[in-house]
């Protein structure tokens, strides 16, 4: 009989770019006292509910105003930019620390996953980090698992692990989950800098369809497309890695929570969809780790490496995902 290795816990090690203290000790009702105001409240519900708003008026308006190839590329450039932020970027690097980066690349990554809209780095990394400590557990942040396993309760769970939590008053401590990043000047600044690089991430594409067709109707369209679906369109990719991957999927390997693969959502958001590896090993710099399983984060970080700009990169070895294996 197998003896089941100790789960990672996902917190950068030593080795790491940079060196995170464990939080301290908390309890799972404790949310730290810091709390969002109406402001703040307000603005969030904008920039979740306008680009759904487009989002649901894609279609329509494809069929009827027409959908340019300018706008395909503006969209999909944007999309996977800020997708790769997310992924590479707020999730493997700054919160895992599954590379090391240097000072271009780790501040390139702290910008591209802030075009993605889904908060500061600092506030993003907290929020996980705490749900990989509490994972599916009372605390966690998002667990669709929070009102219990009845069909009403998960239905109702799914609601809150996908949008519903972003909306609660109180924040996850910055300082608890998160000491590095504070303390990090580069990463810190970039963090204070949301507003800019969410109002770049709107205007970009506007700006690139304008002068790429050279007329105000390209400006238009690429605004719709590029800027309103794509935001739309990143954030129930990403919100569905809190709700779907954690209600459904594939179990191959042991972790200590309901994480799941779901290969449908792959492509789409860069690799993250093969979740259960991700918990069953949080610390690796490749979630797709059987065959056929797609993993451009991955890919990247690869280049990364190769270029000189990634190095101590956790790349998992055969032995270790033997390891995690599920009996």
């Amino acid at each position: 009989m197998t003896t089941q290795p100790a789960e990672d816990t996902g917190t950068p090690q030593p080795s790491a770019v940079l060196t995170q203290p464990r939080p301290a000790p908390e309890g799972p009702a404790t949310r730290g006292g810091e709390t969002k105001g109406f402001a703040e409240q307000f603005a969030l519900g904008s920039f979740i509910f306008v680009p759904f708003l487009a989002l649901l008026a894609a279609v329509p308006v494809a069929w009827g105003w027409g959908l340019g190839w300018h706008d395909v590329v503006i969209m999909v450039v944007m999309y996977f930019t800020a997708c790769h932020g997310i992924t590479i970027g707020f999730h493997r690097f700054f919160t895992h620390g599954s590379f090391k980066a240097n000072r271009a690349l780790k501040i390139a990554l702290a910008v591209a996953g802030s075009l993605a809209i889904e908060g500061p780095v600092v506030r993003w990394v907290a929020d996980h980090r705490k749900h990989h400590k509490f994972s599916d557990k009372e605390g966690d942040p998002h667990s669709p698992w929070r009102y219990g396993e009845s069909v009403p309760a998960l239905l109702k769970g799914l609601w809150w692990a996908h949008m519903g939590w972003l909306f609660d008053e109180e924040q996850t401590p910055q300082h608890t989950y998160a000491p590095d990043l504070v303390k990090d000047r580069d990463v810190s600044w970039v963090s204070r800098q949301f507003a800019f690089f969410t109002l770049t991430s709107l205007l970009l594409p506007a700006l690139a369809g304008g002068l790429w067709s050279w007329s105000w109707q390209g400006a238009l369209t690429a605004f719709f497309w590029g800027s309103l679906v794509r935001v739309a369109l990143l954030h129930h990719v990403t919100w569905a890695i809190n709700s779907i991957c954690h209600a459904t999927g594939k179990r191959p390997f042991k972790s200590r929570d309901r994480s799941g693969n779901v290969a449908w959502l792959a492509v789409l958001s860069c690799g993250e969809s093969w979740h259960n590896l991700h918990h069953a090993d949080p610390t690796s710099a490749r979630h797709g780790v059987l065959r056929g399983q797609v993993d451009s984060s991955a890919r990247l970080i690869r280049w990364f490496e190769l270029a000189g700009w990634a190095r101590d990169v956790r790349w998992p070895s055969p032995e270790r995902i033997e390891a995690r294996r599920a009996a």
